[in-house]
């Protein structure tokens, strides 16, 4: 959706008009939605005064909107993402924070098992060590959500909405404080409000779960969540490793899973640098830029990261980042940084084309997730090629061809 919209509700007439997927944003409308919400969250056990406080004056924000609507006709490649996740000042930082909080950090490892490196990791990517947590309020982010955003995610507004007012009515965060990022994230490791109510912990010992203003909090309440979504103690996220001429693709698959003696004994797989696996950990083979870039074996940890944020990309920063913070050497591979990514476009496209010559993506939407990955590898199996699940301008141009001759 790259338009705006084209007209505001007239305030006397008291409706929603929905254009291109958002409701249209009447203030005194909105108005009335605060009304209808505070009989909900009231129902819900928030306290009337501490809903009229919070949408005392509280007026749509339309950036929020816009940015919600914003969807990028390229995205970046990973290699382009994690030469940013990674940037040298980046990792300088994280092993100054790692000197200077190591008390903290050694705590948390020895009660939560998550390594000192991947917190500052996690902490460097989501705020650049507190740098930018964002300035949006909170509780005007998600009301606006909640009232005018997609009708397929209201409902998850909502919810975000109604944790972030009993954060305010149990002590826990001020209004004031309240501020992150325009999708209604808090603090140096931006947890939504749901999260925030799951796993924010008070480590500080101040009575209060304060991820904006604690970093002990902060750091604390995120190796919760890790520990929490089943992190396994001083185990590693994945390795850089080298597959052999004649491997079996039909075994790239992020469900294929087995143990490393096997990758390495059955299946000829090395470290990088061509020296043995020295770890029996479950694992699959991970291949972010396709064949022709760097290849992983990613361990269980690497699912715990996804967790925080299902996107294969971060999982990858966060698991890279932390191990240069810890010292250790950058990739082998070179990525193929001569490949020019697909545009939302053209990726729904390559879905629309998968699903016409029987190999379905399970619906159209212009992302590459698990379904689409999926259907290509059946697609690249039956056709010769390496079944990597990395989609390329050069196979677009082959399903369309193929569609163009039946």
């Amino acid at each position: 959706m790259g338009q705006k919209l084209a007209r505001v509700v007239p305030t006397v007439i008291l409706l929603a008009v929905v254009l291109f997927g958002y409701t249209a944003v009447s203030d005194r409308a909105f108005d009335s939605w605060k009304v209808e919400f505070k009989t909900l969250a009231v129902g819900q056990g928030i306290r009337a005064d501490v809903v009229d406080i919070a949408f005392r004056g509280l007026l749509p924000d339309r950036k929020v909107l816009e940015l919600d609507a914003k969807q990028p006709e390229f995205t970046k490649t990973v290699w382009e993402y994690l030469a940013s996740a990674t940037a040298p000042t980046r990792i300088a930082t994280g092993q100054a924070r790692l000197r200077a909080y190591a008390p903290l950090l050694n705590q948390l490892h020895a009660q939560y098992g998550v390594q000192p490196e991947y917190l500052l990791a996690v902490w460097g990517l989501e705020s650049d060590f507190g740098r930018y947590t964002g300035r949006h309020n909170t509780i005007r982010s998600l009301a606006t959500l909640t009232y005018a955003g997609t009708p397929e995610r209201r409902t998850f507004w909502q919810k975000q909405l109604l944790a972030a007012l009993r954060i305010v009515q149990n002590g826990d965060m001020s209004l004031s404080s309240m501020r992150g990022s325009w999708a209604g994230a808090l603090g140096h490791t931006q947890f939504i409000p749901t999260t925030f109510e799951a796993f924010a912990v008070d480590f500080d010992g101040d009575g209060k779960r304060d991820l904006v203003n604690s970093i002990p909090d902060a750091l604390a309440s995120t190796a919760n969540y890790l520990a929490q979504s089943g992190w396994q103690r001083d185990k590693p996220w994945g390795t850089e490793v080298r597959l052999p001429s004649d491997f079996d693709w039909s075994k790239s698959d992020p469900n294929f899973w087995q143990p490393s003696s096997i990758w390495a004994n059955e299946n000829a797989v090395t470290l990088a640098n061509g020296a043995a696996l020295t770890t029996d950990d479950n694992a699959f083979v991970f291949l972010p830029a396709g064949h022709r870039g760097p290849t992983f074996l990613a361990f269980h940890n690497f699912s715990v990261i996804l967790k925080y944020n299902n996107a294969q990309n971060y999982a990858l920063a966060v698991g890279h980042l932390g191990d240069l913070i810890q010292g250790k050497p950058p990739l082998l591979g070179k990525w193929p940084e001569h490949e020019q990514p697909l545009s939302h476009t053209q990726k729904a496209e390559l879905q629309e084309l998968l699903s016409a010559l029987g190999y379905s993506t399970d619906g159209v939407d212009g992302k590459i997730g698990p379904n689409t990955r999926a259907a290509l590898r059946r697609w690249q199996l039956d056709s010769g090629f390496p079944a990597d699940g990395y989609a390329t301008l050069e196979q677009l141009d082959m399903l369309r061809a193929l569609i163009s001759s039946d």
